[in-house]
Parts: C-alpha cells; structure tokens; sequence
C-alpha cells in the first residue's frame, strides 16, 4: 500500500467515504447531548426521546435491503450522493421544527439520507483495496467516522453555548450537503466483471445461508444495543444511576467516544493479525460479546467499579462493526457484498430501534422523582437487553458445544479425579465447529 496509487486510492475513495461515515455516526449520537434541550425546548417526554432517538434507526434499518441492492447495482458513488443530499434537507427541516411530528420527520429523513454511510464505504473498499486488508482498513473508516461520536459530546457542548441547536444543525446540513457534492465529484467508478456463480448469487443466497442466521442475532443485539446505550441512554442512566452533573457527563461521554473510536482500530488490527495466524473472525466476535455481556451485568448489578470502566466496554462494543464485516466478507463474493451488509445491518439497526424504544418505554413505568428515574428501572430495562444477548451467544456457540465440552473436560476441575490420568495424554484441543454447521 506504499505507493502514489494507494495514496490516491486514499484520497479518492477513502476519505470521501469516511466523511460522509462521519457525519452518520455525528447525528446517531448527537441526541444524547441536546435530549436536555429538546425536553426544554420542545417539551418532550422519556418515551418521546426515545421514539425520536430510535426512528433513525428504524428507518436505517427499513432501507438497508434496497440500499444494499442499489449499491451493488449502481456503485457507492451515485447512492451515497443522493442520499447525503436528503439526509442534509432533514438536518435543515430539524433546525428549524417547533413540535414533536415534525422533528420525527426530520430525523427519519436524517436517518434515510446516511443509510448507506457505512455499507458504501464497506462496499468501496471491497471494489478498491486488497481483499486481505479489507478488515484493517475498514478499522481504520470506522474509527474516522466514530469520531462523529467524539464530536456529539465536549465539541459540540461548546458550539451549544455559542449557537444553539438549531443554528447547529444548519452547520449540519450545509456540511452534509457538502460532502455529498465532494463525493459525486471525486471519487472514481468501478465496475467488476461478476463471476458465472455470483450471477447466481442474490439477496436470497444471504438470507439461505446458515452461517449468516448463526452469526447475525449475536451481532445484533450486542452491537445495536451498544448503540443504543450510547446514542441516548448512557445520559440518563450516569445522570439518574451516578448522580453526574452537567459537566461531568460530558466528559464521561467524551471519554466514551474516544474510546470507541479507538476500538473500532483496535478490531481492524485485531482481526488482520488473527486471520494471519489462523483464527477466524467468528471467535473475536464471541469474545467481544461476552466482554460487552460482562460490562452490562456490571451496570445492572452495581459492581463497585468506576462508572467509565463498563461503560467504555459498552462504547467500545458498538464498533464491533469492523468484526461482523470481516465475517461478512469471508462468507460472500464481492459481488454481493452491499447486500449481505445491509441485511446484516438491517439486524444492527432494527435492534438498536426496538431496544431504544423499548427502553424507553420500560423507563415510563416508574414514576420520575424530581425528573429522575429509579435505579430499579434502570436494572429492569437493561436486564431485558443482557438476556436476550445470552441467548444469542449461546445460540452462536451451538456448532462448538461438543468440542467446548471436551476441552473443559481436559481441566481437572471439570472432571472427576478417576480420569485425570486419561486426559492428561492429550496435549491439545481443537475448537472445531460440528453439526450441522460444519463447514464454519
């Protein structure tokens, strides 16, 4: 990749793509620092806060499959463009909105209009740069977009004092107008000659393969619950469960962003260098989702540790991204690579709306007191979300539960001491998938 070519490829492709990935990441998170804001301004509710919050994931989600085929079909370019340009009128029509339908309009528009952020600089990458550093450098697009993320706390409570929210997101939509003018004009087309069996090959091929049911709850409901926590309700929580002051949140989730703009990198390189040694993606991913399931136990017990601990696993867990594309990658063509990320993103994103939303709408069962809600309903809402993430990762584990066994078999506080001796012949075990999954 060091040559004058890589770095055009850079500069032509990359960047514009991770642009417009940031943007989407900026107005994803963004409600967590004005939720204040609109309560006041607007007069909105917890339930409310989280329908207009989690619309933008519901849209997202609805448009992944068309998108997806669209992006296969037509190039990253065009699609990005033209979608950028809506996503920036409903950044204008939210500036300038005074009641709750209107805003909720404006933020599906915001959240249509950066459907493709993330699957067409995915799907660029696949088209432009080897396809043995297709998960470092979409570590590195995920990283410079998570910096949105970065952007929606400290930045932005500064342009907060000086503008407002309104004038804010003018800034927003002139920027995102922008950039999908930038995009149109710079980046390259490429088109790719498909193969006699990627003819073959469509949206259906992704939803029959096994593979992808195994894998796709797991990072669903680990990463869109990670974004839901840190879009809106990791606000609440450190402001109602921690008792932070305004100052204090900020910075927390300043040092939440950072982080996850850190792990998205961390994840690229981690997945590189494994794949090199031999191990598969799929193993990286359920190690990031027990992590990610230990933090939130953490939350919901009480542990007695620093707040930003869980909860910079949390962060760090939403861009768990970069691993389910890398495993995305290994298991289709090229060919279908927009559609089987959107249909993995469609899981993301659907997720992230309904615990959003459904979080919300637990939290509306306990009365607030003096604006704040109970620890209980806190525990109650989260806990919903950790049980249905265990049952996703046993549900992965499935095709390696013999050979789990066997291995924990081979520890002599697994097993009685009459067959300590057996086992202490064999050298090594193998985690191999069995079953009717073997082919993982």
């Amino acid at each position: 990749m060091q040559t004058p070519g890589a770095w055009r490829l850079i500069a032509r492709v990359f960047l514009p793509f991770a642009a417009g990935y940031y943007l989407s990441y900026l107005f994803r998170t963004i409600n967590a620092l004005i939720a204040s804001h609109l309560s006041s301004d607007i007069g909105l509710g917890t339930a409310d806060l989280g329908l207009l919050t989690s619309v933008y994931f519901l849209v997202f989600a609805a448009a992944q499959i068309p998108v997806g085929i669209l992006l296969d079909r037509f190039g990253p370019r065009r699609i990005q463009s033209v979608l950028l340009l809506l996503a920036a009128a409903g950044a204008g029509l939210f500036a300038v909105s005074t009641g709750f339908l209107s805003l909720l309009i404006a933020r599906a528009m915001i959240g249509l209009g950066v459907a493709a952020a993330l699957t067409a600089g995915l799907k660029s990458i696949i088209l432009w740069f080897p396809r043995e550093r297709v998960a470092l450098i979409n570590g590195y697009m995920i990283m410079l977009g998570s910096l949105g993320a970065v952007t929606a706390t400290v930045p932005v409570e500064h342009l907060l004092a000086w503008m407002g929210w309104r004038q804010l997101f003018e800034v927003l939509a002139a920027a995102t107008g922008a950039t999908a003018i930038f995009i149109y004009v710079v980046v390259p087309e490429r088109r790719i000659v498909p193969s006699i069996a990627s003819t073959r090959a469509t949206l259906g091929s992704v939803f029959a393969d096994r593979r992808f049911w195994r894998m796709a709850p797991l990072s669903a409901t680990c990463i869109g619950s990670a974004w839901s926590l840190q879009g809106l309700w990791a606000s609440p929580w450190l402001t109602d469960v921690e008792g932070l002051d305004r100052a204090s949140l900020v910075r927390q989730l300043f040092i939440m962003s950072v982080v996850l703009s850190c792990g998205a990198l961390l994840f690229g390189m981690t997945v590189h260098y494994a794949k090199r040694r031999g191990i598969g993606a799929e193993m990286v991913l359920a190690t990031v989702a027990v992590l990610f399931v230990a933090a939130e136990l953490a939350l919901i017990l009480r542990v007695p540790l620093p707040s930003i601990l869980p909860w910079s696993v949390v962060a760090v867990a939403g861009t768990a991204t970069v691993v389910s594309f890398a495993v995305i990658a290994d298991y289709f063509p090229p060919e279908l690579a927009g559609r089987a990320n959107g249909a993995l993103n469609v899981l993301h994103f659907g997720w992230a709306f309904l615990a959003q939303c459904a979080t919300g709408l637990i939290l509306e069962q306990w009365s607030a007191n003096d604006g704040h809600r109970a620890v209980q309903a806190y525990q109650v809402a989260f806990g919903v979300n950790v049980a249905v993430q265990i049952a996703a990762l046993v549900w992965f584990m499935l095709p390696w539960r013999r050979s789990i066994v066997s291995w924990m078999s081979s520890i002599p506080f697994f097993k009685p001491a009459d067959v300590c001796s057996a086992v202490e012949s064999i050298g090594l075990v193998i985690l191999l998938p069995v079953g009717d999954d073997a082919e993982w």
